[in-house]
């Protein structure tokens, strides 16, 4: 849906009025649910906030289906990855702005994808009109702050690193700064996927999602300019628990669902960049058939879980089937973060219905 479409819907309601999108209940619960929940308001702050800001992006979620293409090599090879740090002012919601820090300019930051033994040559770049230093900590890297000493950078500066994809696994990056959790909240985190050197098994889609907090002087739907509230995040109170930097990003309200086939099998890239909350990673009318652990990719993976905790800091896999035409709405199962925090993304499945697995109207 386009962004001005999605503007024109949300501006109507607020993220207090939003639990009808949480499809964890029947038809007349949900509604039920959204009729009380339209009449609540959160409490605004006691000063009020400050007009909403001049974006600088129309869009700060990236495209959870723009992930390199798998190995498909079998002999080590050499990379070279560059990312630049962005600060830039964009929406949460309509009507709500932030000031977001990221690399390349969206959140989450993009995927790196090699294959175990191959080497990397990183370049990190500030730019000069940036207002902080930045760095970047590869969870994949053996070597000080998994690169962050050497990638420490003020504004006007690079820097350049090596390192070798010494061993297998889906893992986290995020800038590590002292007050990384300031960063990392406003939205510096990413992943890099290490395949074993026999490869993955082969899927039809793959889709990569990022989960974290915002802690703001504001309220959630709160309309105004949200500055990052140091003492929201000591108490851990989150203001938005958003999927890739906004609230209800990908669902019809936002830019739209992910779509596939009904038949196809997806695979999930879930990385939590936290900096504090634990996912309870679930998907609401499916169950991650394969689930690789902790982005664990090379022990056996789990099977037919209904519900898996993603800590801060860690990049989780699974493995959908689609059976069944419908959405699939993934979410936190900590459900206050579904339903007044923004914390949801929509799979639809499109196909003929399949009577036999699931009858709507017996």
């Amino acid at each position: 849906m386009p962004f001005t479409d999605r503007r024109a819907f949300l501006s109507t309601i607020s993220v207090g009025g939003a639990a009808f999108v949480a499809g964890c209940s029947g038809d007349g619960e949900e509604e039920a649910a959204a009729s009380t929940n339209q009449g609540e308001t959160d409490t605004a702050t006691e000063d009020g906030l400050d007009p909403a800001k001049d974006v600088d992006v129309d869009r700060i979620a990236a495209d959870p289906r723009d992930i390199p293409d798998p190995v498909d090599w079998d002999e080590p090879r050499h990379h070279e990855v560059e990312m630049t740090t962005e600060e830039v002012t964009a929406e949460i919601e309509p009507g709500v702005t932030f000031d977001y820090m990221t690399f390349d300019g969206r959140v989450p930051g993009p995927m790196v994808r090699v294959r175990r033994g191959d080497t990397v040559t990183f370049r990190l770049n500030n730019p000069e009109d940036s207002q902080l230093p930045h760095n970047i900590d590869f969870h994949a890297v053996y070597g000080p702050g998994g690169g962050a000493s050497d990638t420490t950078i003020a504004p006007g500066e690079s820097a350049e690193i090596q390192y070798q994809a010494t061993y297998p696994g889906v893992f986290i990056y995020h800038c590590a700064v002292p007050n990384m959790d300031h960063h990392i909240s406003a939205g510096m985190f990413g992943a890099i996927l290490v395949e074993p050197e026999e490869g993955l098994p082969e899927v039809d889609h793959e889709l990569f999602f990022g989960q974290h907090e915002l802690y703001t002087n504001g309220a959630p739907g709160e309309e105004g300019h949200h500055e990052f509230d140091i003492d929201a995040a000591k108490s851990q109170d989150s203001t938005y628990v958003c999927l890739n930097g906004e609230a209800y990003a990908f669902t019809g309200d936002g830019y739209g669902p992910v779509t596939v086939e009904k038949g196809d099998r997806v695979r999930i890239f879930h990385s939590n960049g936290g900096p504090n909350h634990i996912s309870s990673w679930h998907g609401i009318g499916n169950v991650w058939e394969t689930f690789y652990r902790d982005g664990d990719l090379v022990s056996e993976p789990d099977r037919f879980v209904e519900t898996a905790p993603v800590a801060p800091g860690t990049v989780a896999a699974a493995e959908i089937d689609t059976p069944v035409p419908g959405p699939i709405k993934l979410v936190d199962h900590a459900l206050t973060r579904v339903v007044r925090k923004g914390m949801l993304g929509v799979i639809q499945v499109e196909g003929e219905e399949e009577p036999g697995i699931y009858n709507g109207d017996p």
